[in-house]
């Protein structure tokens, strides 16, 4: 039996944890692609226009929100980096078919038709959120059915054009439907509210309490969420490799609370997701 010797059992402990260090991080790099273990890198489409999910701080022109914390706490779990690359929204999922970039970490909605051309991890949840003026010129508006027959604007790239010709179709009937009208992003079909050009607006349920929070007493939503779908990071077919990654350093990053923290500091709880799927479906 060895006698206890504090600086050599030190030591061996020492040696021991940067061992353990040293696997870890041995064990993320085999978990990746052999071009970004050895680059160190994963490239991330982003369109910084969407609010608190990605977008510009006015003040100092860096990318912030809820997708870039969680991003760079995915790359961190993985020992790397993220080089952000943005990207008009429409330019998202075909950057991933040229191979221009790893992955798409931007409010992306996970779709059935978009699963054709990418793999999705779903990680947050949304859903088409109807929305008026919060003053007298959005009074008569008190539910979704008042706004059959009338104007109501949404961003054009996104999914919610559709889902709102969807929703008048099933819940117009025996009345003139909606008449959707498309704009370049959600603060054009803020700001043609506001100047009466459309009645109401659609957008995200995650993404409306912190332009509401922007501009106090100014919008005011309608009934409850509609055409509910997942935010997904999406990932080209064939990338299965660092798809599997990602998922994993997910369900550590949700193990370990810094999920929650980040949910919990862009004022996301409503929208959190207990389980990750993909592609809509349970991944355990």
């Amino acid at each position: 039996m060895h006698k206890f010797n504090p600086l050599r059992d030190a030591s061996r402990a020492m040696v021991l944890c940067l061992s353990t260090l040293l696997f870890g991080a041995a064990a993320h790099a085999q978990a990746l692609p052999d071009a970004i273990a050895k680059s160190r890198t994963i490239k991330v489409a982003v369109n910084a226009i969407y609010p608190p999910m990605e977008y510009k701080d006015p003040d100092s022109g860096e990318l912030v929100g809820f997708d870039i914390d969680l991003g760079n706490a995915i790359a961190k779990q993985l020992g790397v980096k993220i080089d952000w690359q943005e990207s008009a929204f429409e330019q998202l999922l075909p950057s991933l078919e040229t191979g221009r970039v790893d992955m798409v970490l931007s409010g992306v909605s996970d779709v059935p038709g978009r699963r054709g051309a990418a793999d999705f991890i779903d990680y947050l949840n949304s859903g088409a959120q109807f929305y008026v003026l919060a003053s007298a010129q959005g009074k008569d508006i008190r539910q979704p059915a008042d706004l059959c027959g009338k104007p109501v604007g949404t961003s054009r790239s996104t999914s919610f054009p559709a889902d709102t010709a969807a929703w008048s179709v099933k819940n117009c009937t025996g009345k003139a439907p909606i008449s959707v009208v498309g704009t370049e992003d959600t603060s054009s079909a803020r700001m043609q509210l506001k100047q009466g050009r459309i009645v109401a607006g659609v957008q995200g349920s995650e993404t409306l309490p912190y332009a509401m929070k922007l501009e106090p007493n100014t919008y005011r939503p309608i009934g409850e969420p509609f055409a509910t779908s997942p935010e997904g990071i999406a990932f080209a077919k064939a990338n299965t490799q660092l798809r599997d990654a990602v998922h994993g350093a997910l369900e550590k990053l949700m193990a370990d609370g810094t999920y929650g923290k980040i949910v919990a500091k862009w004022g996301l709880q409503s929208s959190a997701v207990r389980q990750l799927t993909m592609n809509g479906t349970p991944t355990n």
